[in-house]
């Protein structure tokens, strides 16, 4: 029995990295998947094909979730081209790390938006059909750094952490219509951006995790699908830090 079967997720920035592989992991558990790139169209299209040959529904939208309008019209495209959206998956991000002295205002702001703004323009958009199927499971991706700070992360901490407490709020609203709102906070994931680092950094890194290794997109993929399922059905306003025990 797949756990995901029938169901439609929404995940946001997929085309590379955690997405990509929470993509894959959801498609292998029946899962049909709309997913979001911003300018990747060739990654993107390798991925649906990919999706599809797994025998579910994909489809890739070129959209930009830190903006209002476009949130509300991909929520919409993907209602018409299949019916329903049972899950969403808050996952685009970026960083633009820099001591708080050299931060300029443009690089915070734009953080912020991608990262935190975009969680408010999806779940509002979503909010719509799963309050209409009383039912639904929101994931939305924090990071371990906005449990605990990060120097040189001010913005992408602020955003972070602003995640949880949306999350949780979310969490409190709409738990009466059976809609659940969780937080997965990763640590240090290898992924294409962190292969392009100095290994004897990243080899620190390792050394200072409990489970001495990174984790991979399909560490979080699995998260994501226990809390998308039937399984965590009692779970909501929680933060699940897939991180190898880096915060213990």
């Amino acid at each position: 029995m797949k756990l995901l079967e029938g169901k439609t997720a929404i995940i946001t920035g997929a085309s590379r990295g955690i997405g990509r592989g929470i993509a894959e992991v959801f498609a292998k558990q029946g899962a049909n998947v709309a997913f979001t790139y911003s300018a990747s169209a060739e990654a993107a299209k390798a991925l649906e094909n990919e999706l599809m040959a797994l025998g579910v529904k994909a489809k890739g939208y070129q959209s930009n979730a830190a903006d209002f309008n476009e949130a509300q019209k991909l929520v919409d495209d993907v209602i018409t081209e299949f019916g329903n959206v049972d899950i969403l998956i808050n996952n685009a991000g970026i960083t633009k790390d820099n001591l708080l002295m050299r931060i300029s205002e443009e690089d915070f702001d734009s953080v912020i938006d991608v990262n935190l703004k975009s969680v408010f323009n999806m779940t509002k958009a979503v909010q719509k059909i799963m309050l209409k199927n009383r039912a639904g499971s929101i994931i939305n991706m924090s990071s371990v750094v906005g449990v605990k700070g990060n120097a040189g992360q001010t913005n992408y901490a602020a955003s972070k952490a602003g995640v949880i407490g949306f999350s949780k709020s979310v969490a409190l609203e709409l738990g009466s219509r059976n809609i659940r709102c969780n937080v997965i906070a990763p640590g240090f994931i290898e992924t294409e951006m962190t292969a392009k680092l100095n290994e004897d950094v990243v080899k620190g890194w390792r050394e200072n995790i409990p489970l001495k290794r990174g984790g991979t997109p399909e560490d979080v993929a699995n998260a994501c699908v226990f809390l998308s399922s039937d399984m965590s059905a009692y779970v909501t306003g929680q933060v699940l830090n897939v991180d190898g025990g880096m915060l213990t």
